[in-house]
């Protein structure tokens, strides 16, 4: 997760803001349910949320929305005073720079007495304000209105924005609408725009940077207007308008930058004018596929018809999941579904929009970044969307065959940042292991052998730095001495524990392919993060943490409170002079072990400490849930033989922190990272990334079917005798199809072949799921 720069104050303003919101409300009963009334894209949208809250199909590439003036990462903030376009084009939950926005259409209700020099062009000068009282959110459609007088509506198709403009009736001007060569982190180096004087079609190209990464990509519109005459054509220069030239050009001339040169085309519609539907395609090809796009996806400009499409596709793409919320609040219903959406807005699909290699393999663009998805999203989308995960697996390993290395980010055709490890390693196995299908699993372990062994020139972008040291010394040295490659020398303690866990994976993948001398040499590595941890370390009363090591074996210090809530929270990030973890401290990467649980317990204590710690680390303000790495240890109590509190755990924060408000989430949603978190959650069954492990949970509801998208069997987790007022939650046994089940933990096989999990719950702990042979895999055996 990437930050914006938000102070501590107000992320801790917003946890109790979400607090005050997040009450659970009365019991609700739908007779005839709709599953997008429960579907609230405003939700994330406010206190650096930065949720994508207009019109987008599942995966869809053109997401279009209005976008804010301000905290405009995700294109529209609620919390923002006004507007400054319409764009096409977004990330979601992202918290770096803003993202895309390119090429922004803008509606004035006219130029006073019809004088083109007299209406304002600039984005920094033309925002206008808008009503938060009439404002709409809906899967596959969004509408604003404008303190100019104009509503704006919007719904999409895959690579097609579809606006309906409302002008205020009985003006004496001609409306306009403009296109603008602009994007929203500013970084066009060059663009053209140019109008068709007959039809009014706007058109043109421009080159921008990605918003977290190296290089640049070239994109295309086109903008064709339905009902209303037009009245002239022109383009713009700053303030400045004309009805010639046609076209205009912008270039990088070494002085100019958006801010200071703004330029487009314009479209006037005839007086009295009072609605226009503008169709905006877009494309990575060129214009003419831009063009092409608009009108094979929505060739008659039909609003209605094309936001009923978007509405059912996005019904029938959740119909995969069912639940009985018989005694549940819609607030929580709300905080489920919601969260389910947001996982499916990306990956973005871009097949047959990437002009960088020719490919029958699908490409899948915006993954931003698997540092962040490949805890909790990517195994969402393997649950109620195998297809999809599998074309998104495959476009991985297509990216690999010709750009050298799987990313771990990616956007706008562009190499993004590498966080930590290279986590795409991490998916790969788990796919393998829960049995994705149509990969070619021959250049899928050629492309994490690659990862494990072969440092890339610059890795800051692509594979792994520190690979000499990793062999040699089995860590990631503080000081590490790394003429092989080049990216930044930090974070080596998470660097560290997070590529044994990659070569752990990948050891998982050799012992499945039957690679067993290659399942030795990574199995081995999968113990590295000890090398790391220093008995010694001791921080407000507990003893044991990773901790900085130099190449000669003696130990540095970096304080475990350090980039916590508690002190310096945003000191850790991608940056020279960053430290040795990244957005986390050694409090919270200690516990980064999932592969080997038993020997981290044992390292820490035993059972009794570890559960007591983990416990502590909650409840002390040392932990901030908004970042992906807090996840797991919501439910690593598991591991220590108490089931039960990770239950506790996890309603601690729902909905205190995953609720219904405007800042309803702990931070940025990094493309749906949180509500995979509180829909998995709730669901009762979290993910292991990178195993073939469930830890089992009493879900929310009464009961919950999942339908799986290949074989079409249908899971269910019910809930026997559930509780609504969530005082029963603790499991005391379960059963599947009706024979006993101790373990607290479940493997891939139950929702591919399907299946009855039933769980009946009381009000106090069991010993359900606590003997060593029912706790979750781990290298080592179990002590106790």
């Amino acid at each position: 997760m990437k930050f914006s720069t938000l102070t501590l104050a107000t992320i801790l303003q917003g946890c109790i803001d979400a607090r005050i919101h997040g009450r659970r409300g009365s019991s609700t009963i739908n007779s005839e349910f709709n599953v997008l009334d429960y579907v609230d894209p405003l939700i994330g949208t406010a206190n650096g949320g930065h949720v994508f809250a207009g019109a987008s199909l599942p995966f869809g590439m053109a997401k279009a929305v209005a976008d804010s003036s301000v905290d405009n990462q995700g294109g529209f903030a609620s919390d923002s005073p006004s507007i400054s376009g319409f764009s096409h084009m977004h990330d979601s939950g992202t918290g770096g720079g803003a993202s895309l926005g390119n090429f922004p259409i803008f509606p004035n209700p006219g130029c006073p007495d019809d004088d083109l020099n007299r209406c304002v062009y600039r984005y920094q000068n033309r925002s206008v304000g808008f009503s938060n009282a009439t404002l709409i959110a809906q899967a596959g459609y969004f509408s604003i209105d404008l303190d100019s007088g104009i509503k704006g509506e919007i719904t999409v198709t895959n690579h097609t924005a579809l606006y309906r403009f409302t002008f205020p009736p009985y003006t004496s001007v001609a409306p306009m609408i403009f296109a603008d060569l602009i994007d929203l982190p500013q970084s066009r180096s060059n663009g053209s725009a140019s109008v068709n004087d007959t039809t009014g079609r706007i058109f043109g190209s421009g080159t921008f940077n990605p918003s977290f990464g190296i290089g640049s990509y070239d994109l295309h519109f086109c903008a064709d207007f339905s009902g209303a005459e037009i009245f002239d054509t022109g383009v713009f220069v700053n303030d400045r308008a004309g009805n010639e030239p046609k076209t205009v050009l912008t270039t990088s001339d070494g002085v100019n930058n958006d801010q200071s040169y703004s330029a487009g085309a314009f479209t006037r519609f005839k007086t009295g004018t009072t609605s226009v539907i503008a169709r905006v395609g877009m494309s990575f090809i060129s214009v003419d596929q831009a063009c092409s796009n608009g009108k094979k996806e929505i060739p008659n400009f039909d609003f209605d018809g094309t936001k009923q499409s978007a509405q059912d596709i996005w019904k029938e793409k959740l119909s995969v999941i069912s639940i009985d919320a018989t005694g549940v609040s819609t607030d929580l219903q709300t905080v489920f579904w919601s969260g389910a959406y947001r996982a499916l807005l990306s990956p973005q699909d871009y097949t047959g929009e990437n002009p960088l290699w020719e490919s029958t393999e699908p490409y899948y663009d915006s993954y931003y970044c698997i540092w962040d998805s490949y805890r909790a999203i990517h195994q969402l989308i393997t649950l109620v969307d195998p297809l999809s995960q599998s074309r998104m697996i495959r476009s991985l390993i297509d990216t690999y065959r010709h750009e050298g290395y799987l990313p771990d980010c990616r956007m706008s055709l562009c190499k993004g940042f590498t966080q930590g490890g290279s986590n795409a390693d991490v998916l790969i196995a788990e796919a393998y292991l829960k049995n994705v299908t149509d990969i070619d699993w021959d250049t899928a372990y050629e492309a994490v052998i690659k990862d494990a062994e072969v440092e890339p020139p610059n890795w800051a972008i692509e594979g792994r730095g520190g690979l000499k040291s990793w062999k040699n010394l089995g860590y990631i040295p503080t000081d590490d001495f790394d003429p092989y490659g080049q990216g930044p020398l930090t974070r080596s303690i998470s660097r560290t524990v997070e590529y044994a866990y990659d070569d752990y994976c990948i050891a998982l993948l050799a012992k499945a392919l039957g690679k067993s001398d290659d399942y030795e040499k990574y199995i081995k590595r999968g113990t590295n993060w000890y090398n790391m941890f220093d008995a010694n370390t001791t921080s407000l009363g507990y003893t044991g943490f990773l901790q900085i090591r130099y190449s000669n074996g003696t130990r540095g210090y970096q304080d475990p409170q350090f980039c916590t809530p508690l002190m310096n929270f945003t000191s850790c990030y991608l940056n020279p002079d960053g430290h040795e973890t990244y957005e986390g401290s050694t409090w919270l990467y200690t516990f980064y072990v999932p592969q080997d649980m038993a020997s981290l317990i044992t390292a820490l204590g035993g059972r009794d400490a570890f559960i007591e710690r983990l416990t502590y680390f909650h409840n002390s303000g040392l932990l901030y849930v908004g970042d992906e790495q807090a996840f797991l240890t919501v439910n690593q109590f598991h591991y220590g033989g108490r089931p039960g509190l990770s239950t506790k755990q996890t309603h601690a924060y729902i909905p205190s922190q995953f609720n219904t408000s405007i800042n309803g989430i702990p931070g940025n949603d990094d493309s749906g990272s949180m509500g995979s978190f509180s829909t998995l959650s709730m669901m009762g069954l979290w993910p292991v990334h990178g195993q073939d492990v469930y830890l089992i949970n009493a879900p929310f509801f009464r009961e919950v079917n999942i339908t799986h998208g290949i074989t079409g069997k249908v899971a269910t987790i019910r809930n026997v005798d559930f509780d609504p007022s969530y005082t029963n939650i603790y499991i005391q046994n379960v059963t599947r199809d009706g024979k006993e089940w101790t373990k607290n933990w479940i493997q891939h096989d139950f929702f591919e072949n399907g299946g009855v999990l039933e769980i009946m719950t009381g009000e106090s702990e069991s010993d359900w799921g606590t003997k060593a042979e029912d706790l979750p895999p781990s290298m080592a055996s179990y002590n106790f």
